[in-house]
């Protein structure tokens, strides 16, 4: 049995964590009553740390479209697009983020995970060179892992870093991938993409952005940061996922590049994952209408991040650098994070709790994520019941 010793120091862990009350690796919605509320061991609770942007998971349109692939198609693919082929729904998605990007390369994977290693371990392979912004997600630092590329990390959002490391490479960085994220997940901080897709044109390197969180969220179409900064015709790949703004589950990569169609043949985690169920190839295909046709649901969106930023700065509550729909919330040192998260949640707001070493910088935060569907009631909830700690 000692295989299993090493899961001493997890029940450890986890003994600790149930010490400080109700543990926040298993907290159970037992009821969702809408996209912003849901019941937890009993108690009314705010959402207030879902992703749930847009605020379509309840969408009618959505649920809809969902139940009718259902109906017509049954309820799971049973197998991988390379083995069991793919539906005329996986392909008509694919064209459907291809037109939403302006680009004429879509291909669609089962999870946003899957999407990250399954383009990184084709993309880059031992000898290859990966530049990679310290605060990115972990499944872009295991994409570049499983690829067995040369990993270098360059100071979050620092593009004298990045230069730096550019130049140390010298002629190699012509063989290069950068890789950052749109809006990064924990702070809510977006990267400066112009001046990385200068760094990239300048030293001839490909970039990859991971817009997984501001897909929905920023640049006149809702198309990401990309967008945003006027850049998204010069990212070489541009991933992301349907679990956050769109409401569903599954991942994509677009590009202006024709080998995007040959990562199929390549890709591990997209050749032997099952594929997507029909039920969210709709519901994703539908939420995209709806992301295009609604940008109320943007500005909405913007609104209510402006009123928590504002609401919990003027608590003299230390936040992440910028306005954005992802509002962390930063404890000091000697605040103990799990008994002050119980209270918020006793107090009926879920947030996410953010602690060493899955926080950017060695400090605990409170991360809220702000949706389209907060009332403006449940928002004053959420900053009450932070200024009640």
């Amino acid at each position: 049995m000692a295989l299993l010793d090493k899961f001493a120091s997890t029940l450890s862990i986890r003994e600790k964590l149930g010490a400080a009350g109700q543990d926040p690796t298993s907290v159970v919605i037992d009821e969702l009553i809408s996209p912003t509320e849901g019941m937890v061991r009993g108690r009314y609770t705010i959402l207030a740390g879902t992703n749930n942007y847009l605020g379509l998971t309840f969408d009618p349109a959505c649920v809809a479209a969902g139940k009718k692939a259902i109906d017509e198609l049954g309820t799971g693919t049973t197998g991988s697009r390379m083995a069991n082929g793919s539906f005329a729904a996986h392909t008509a998605l694919e064209r459907d983020l291809a037109d939403f990007f302006q680009l004429p390369y879509g291909m669609v994977f089962s999870t946003g995970y899957a999407a990250n290693l399954g383009m990184l371990s084709a993309l880059v392979k031992p000898g290859d060179t990966v530049l990679l912004d310290a605060d990115c997600h972990a499944s872009l630092y295991d994409g570049c892992q499983m690829s067995g590329a040369n990993l270098f990390r360059f100071r979050h959002n620092d593009l004298s870093s990045l230069e730096k490391r550019l130049q140390r490479l010298g002629d190699e960085a012509k063989n290069c991938l950068l890789i950052t994220e749109g809006m990064y997940s924990v702070l809510g901080d977006t990267a400066p993409l112009a001046g990385i897709v200068e760094l990239k044109n300048r030293y001839g390197a490909l970039l990859l952005v991971d817009e997984a969180h501001s897909l929905g969220v920023y640049g006149e179409n809702g198309c990401g940061v990309a967008e945003a900064e006027g850049v998204s015709g010069e990212v070489d790949f541009l991933v992301g996922t349907f679990s956050k703004s769109l409401g569903a589950m599954g991942g994509f990569c677009v590009s202006p590049h024709p080998e995007l169609e040959l990562i199929r043949y390549v890709s591990r985690p997209f050749i032997f994952t099952a594929s997507s169920s029909p039920s969210i190839i709709a519901s994703t295909r539908e939420a995209l209408r709806q992301l295009r046709a609604r940008p109320e649901l943007r500005e909405t969106l913007w609104r209510n991040a402006n009123r928590l930023y504002q609401g919990l700065e003027a608590l003299g509550l230390p936040l992440g650098p910028q306005v954005s729909p992802v509002v962390a919330v930063r404890l000091s040192r000697d605040q103990e994070p799990l008994s002050r998260w119980n209270r918020l949640l006793n107090a009926g707001v879920y947030t996410n709790l953010m602690i060493p070493p899955a926080s950017p910088d060695g400090f605990s935060y409170f991360r809220c994520s702000v949706s389209a569907a907060h009332t403006e009631e449940q928002l004053e909830k959420i900053i009450s019941a932070f200024a009640s700690l």
